[in-house]
């Protein structure tokens, strides 16, 4: 016997069915969105990942630009500074050595306004990790001080991992700075995965915590896994980046190499 009203309700069954399919791939993908909802400023990381994604350094422009008159109109938050931070490692990385003068000048522009942040929050992790990744590139460029820049960005790091160990963002930096000093032929830095993990199972949604980072490390780690021939692993890894950033063109590309 079928209830009175029954019929009615089967849309909404399976609206709802809908619905938490949706929260839940969302979720296991560290969903921007949410993110963007959870905290102040979100829909400004969000612009900036996807310029970033996308590769629109012009986007990417836009908003620095609009971050910096913020700054100067009046006393910056912290958050504005931080994001302005980001925004410039992520034009840096865009432009990279194809246009050194202003990828340097973004990079420094990054250590200039977390300088600041961190004179008044000298325990942001957040800040000393990506304080740390702007000072190692920095280095690349500035080769007479290339030994100190370093040396700062390691004492960054390892303070960031003092403080909060288990910060997927700074297992990712620490990942990256033993990429730089190993060939394919070596192991994959245990922090890779553990970032990579990390990510998966804790989606950035909290008022303190950025969210960025789940794309790149996956993009990464299948990056690493395909180099060293695990063509399955990659897969997985590259493809969980694509879900985090549908428009991620690096992740694209790595995709491509594998064959579709």
């Amino acid at each position: 016997m079928v209830c009175e009203g029954s019929m009615a309700s089967e849309p909404l069954i399976a609206l709802f069915n809908g619905l938490f399919k949706a929260l839940r791939a969302c979720a296991l993908a560290g969903c921007w969105i949410a993110c963007a909802h959870a905290q102040e400023g979100g829909d400004l990381q969000v612009q900036i990942l996807y310029a970033y994604h996308t590769e629109d350094a012009n986007h990417l422009l836009e908003i620095k630009q609009t971050l910096s008159n913020e700054i100067q109109k009046e006393k910056a938050s912290a958050a504005t500074r931080y994001h302005l931070a980001h925004a410039d490692w992520r034009l840096a990385q865009l432009t990279g050595t194809a246009r050194k003068d202003q990828t340097q000048q973004a990079l420094q522009e990054c250590v200039d306004q977390l300088n600041v942040l961190l004179e008044a929050e000298k325990f942001s992790v957040e800040g000393l990790v990506l304080q740390s990744i702007c000072y190692s590139d920095l280095a690349n460029f500035k080769k007479m001080q290339s030994a100190l820049l370093r040396t700062r960005a390691a004492a960054r790091l390892v303070e960031a991992r003092r403080i909060a160990p288990r910060n997927p963002r700074v297992k990712w930096i620490f990942a990256l700075a033993k990429l730089e000093r190993i060939s394919p032929a070596d192991a994959i830095p245990r922090e890779l995965p553990e970032a990579a993990e990390t990510f998966e199972h804790s989606p950035a949604t909290s008022n303190e915590s950025p969210c960025w980072g789940h794309a790149e490390t996956y993009l990464r780690y299948g990056h690493e896994l395909r180099l060293r021939g695990d063509v399955l692993g990659a897969r997985n890894w590259i493809e969980k980046a694509l879900i985090a950033a549908p428009d991620y063109k690096s992740a694209e590309s790595e995709l491509a190499l594998l064959g579709r």
